[in-house]
């Protein structure tokens, strides 16, 4: 018997994890202060972590996140299953979409995507949710010239999909990409490297959810 895929929670607030942008704090305590500010989705993304060391900090995760938030873990879906996470992420050089889902057909399958043309692939492919960027500059793509919340217009002109905006996320910019037709944000930096990462989060979700009626109606469903 089949469970049921997680519902996405809408509008999105995506923590993207970085554990060397955490200073002397555990990971897991960030994480834990981000999900009491209200982040509701956790996307687990420490890519020099061995299989088994990404799994028993994935095991770690989804217990602090409990039914508060969903747990992805990027790119490897064996350990996203192993470890009972809520989905996956994958990006440019992950396994196709259409083979993750056949690997996993009960977890969230993200796809994050920098132009139209993969977004649709990505969509006609099974995705559930796509993270657009880059939409501004950010520390963790340095030199990269940022797409912008003109990107995000073009990807939700041909998607219906919910579409989470990464990229120099902020407060101050978040209310620039619902608008453009986003579903919600990601952030790295906005959070980890705060003095209060709980605090962040409050007043990362406060601005969604300010912009948030501005979304376009087919993204607030």
């Amino acid at each position: 018997m089949t469970t049921a895929r997680p519902v996405l929670p809408l509008p999105i607030v995506m923590l993207v994890t970085d554990r060397t942008a955490c200073g002397e704090r555990r990971l897991e305590d960030v994480v834990e202060a981000a999900v009491e500010g209200g982040v509701n989705v956790v996307q687990l993304r420490e890519k020099d972590l061995s299989a088994g060391d990404l799994y028993g900090l994935s095991l770690r995760l989804r217990q602090i996140v409990g039914t508060q938030a969903l747990l992805l873990v990027n790119d490897r879906v064996d350990v996203a299953l192993a470890a009972g996470a809520h989905g996956v992420e994958l990006g440019g050089t992950s396994l196709p979409t259409e083979v993750a889902r056949k690997l996993a057909p009960d977890l969230v399958i993200g796809r994050s995507v920098h132009d139209v043309a993969h977004a649709a692939q990505a969509i006609q492919d099974g995705a559930d949710l796509l993270v657009v960027g880059t939409m501004f500059a950010s520390r963790s793509h340095p030199g990269q010239a940022p797409a912008g919340p003109s990107l995000m217009r073009k990807v939700a002109a041909i998607c219906t999909a919910p579409l989470i905006g990464i990229g120099g996320i902020t407060p101050a910019n978040a209310t620039q990409v619902i608008a453009a037709g986003a579903s919600g944000v990601a952030a790295i930096s906005t959070i980890t490297m705060a003095p209060d990462p709980r605090d962040a989060a409050k007043r990362l979700v406060a601005a969604v959810q300010d912009a948030w009626p501005t979304a376009p109606l087919h993204k607030r469903h």
